[in-house]
């Protein structure tokens, strides 16, 4: 049986963290002020968060705080690359914490938010009660090179209308073809770029093909965000060193977690997941056999929804 989002519910508190002289985060609480709190990470980098995510969570039992990590969706300056690192974002989460007077939270992220929670969770294990992953990232070279051009063997007509924008000499590095695109002085060019980058992952994340357009539910200056801070984390092997976060797996290895991953996801195929939860004893892992990589397929939502109900009696709260 499908197990249901939560209603849709307005945030108690929401606002602005200053967390270094250029970046500002927005953030948002949720739900039960007094309740155990879970904070959702959002993917991309750079997606930003929807208010559809705070429907993951049951508000009389959980405190939910979302943001916007540096960049991202209402955070300030949009689309900025500078000062945005992996280390930075595991920091602002620490400044974010305290800022909210959390002890240890609960740490939910998908895709790109597995890769932060990961590096978050293995820089700070006291401060999390517990984890729910979904569509595994770890953020490694063979993954960088596998969304370029494995999605491709799957998708050969989107790959050829993503990598047909760049000329002939620009495919022979995409990547940086794409970061000198998004970074062009004239704002057309930018925004013509950030939308094929961005429709590329969008048109691959799905099992069945929709006819919705990214360009229905997020405006320019996100998916400027999307593309430009996607491309600056792949660019420099997402600030990560090879392999780090399955190295020291074991200081979180203790921890009870979920893992969620649908079998058939093209953006973050299931190999990752895999070795991850091999890793981790204490995880449940559980593959979603009718899905892709979208936090929104029916079976990936049933399971996240029940994976957050189950953690009321698992965490270390």
């Amino acid at each position: 049986m499908s197990i249901q989002l939560f209603p849709s519910i307005l945030p108690n508190k929401s606002g602005y963290l200053k967390v270094s002289e250029l970046h500002e985060l927005y953030w948002e609480e949720v739900g039960n002020p007094d309740g155990v709190p879970v904070v959702f990470l959002h993917g991309g980098p750079g997606a930003g968060f929807a208010p559809i995510h705070r429907q993951f969570f049951d508000p009389t039992f959980y405190r939910i705080i979302l943001f916007d990590q540096r960049g991202a969706g209402k955070s300030r300056p949009a689309a900025e690359c500078k000062e945005n690192t992996t280390d930075d974002l595991v920091n602002d989460l620490e400044v974010l914490r305290g800022f909210l007077g959390v002890d240890k939270w609960l740490i939910f992220g998908g895709s790109w938010g597995s890769t932060l929670a990961l590096a978050y969770g293995e820089a700070h294990p006291d401060r999390c009660s517990g984890f729910i992953l979904r569509g595994i990232f770890l953020g490694t070279q063979l993954e960088i090179d596998w969304f370029v051009n494995g999605m491709g063997i799957f998708f050969p007509e989107i790959k050829r209308k993503f990598l047909g924008f760049l000329s002939k000499t620009e495919r022979e590095d995409p990547l940086s073809a794409f970061s000198s695109r998004l970074n062009d002085p004239d704002p057309k060019k930018r925004q013509e770029a950030a939308e094929v980058w961005s429709s590329y992952e969008e048109s691959c994340s799905m099992l069945m093909p929709t006819n919705h357009k990214l360009s229905d539910s997020i405006s320019p200056s996100q998916m400027l965000a999307l593309a430009r801070i996607e491309v600056h984390y792949f660019i420099h092997q997402n600030f990560l060193k090879p392999n780090v976060l399955l190295d020291e797996i074991s200081v979180i290895s203790d921890k009870p977690a979920f893992i969620i991953q649908g079998r058939y996801d093209v953006v973050c195929p299931i190999y990752s997941a895999d070795k991850l939860a091999n890793l981790w004893p204490k995880a449940q892992y559980q593959i979603i056999d009718a899905a892709g990589h979208s936090a929104l397929e029916p079976g990936i939502k049933s399971a996240l929804v029940n994976a957050t109900e189950k953690m009321k009696n698992l965490g270390n709260f």
